[in-house]
Formats: C-alpha cells, sequence, structure tokens
C-alpha cells in the first residue's frame, strides 16, 4: 500500500511543472508577511483608546 503511494506521489511529482519559480514563491510568501505585520501594527495602541 505505501508502496503504491509512493508510486503515484513520484509519478505526480514528474508531472507537475509549476508555472511559477521558487524565487517568486518567496517574495510572494515574503509579501504575505508583510501585509500580516502591516495589519497587525495598525491595531498596536488599540487598547489605549477608551
Amino acid at each position: 500500500m505505501l508502496h503504491t503511494a509512493v508510486q503515484v506521489a513520484e509519478e505526480a511529482a514528474a508531472h507537475a511543472s509549476s508555472g511559477i519559480s521558487p524565487i517568486m514563491i518567496g517574495v510572494l510568501a515574503f509579501g504575505g508577511f508583510v501585509v500580516a505585520l502591516l495589519a497587525t501594527f495598525a491595531f498596536r495602541n488599540a487598547s489605549n483608546k477608551h
């Protein structure tokens, strides 16, 4: 059973060709983290407003 799953995974990996480079994936991930940082930074003083 495990051998069959490994074979299927290898075949899927061989046929899957990502249209985006690994560098761009890293840039997009970094951009997502920057957006999350800005969202949390927007609420930095929310507890002192009231």
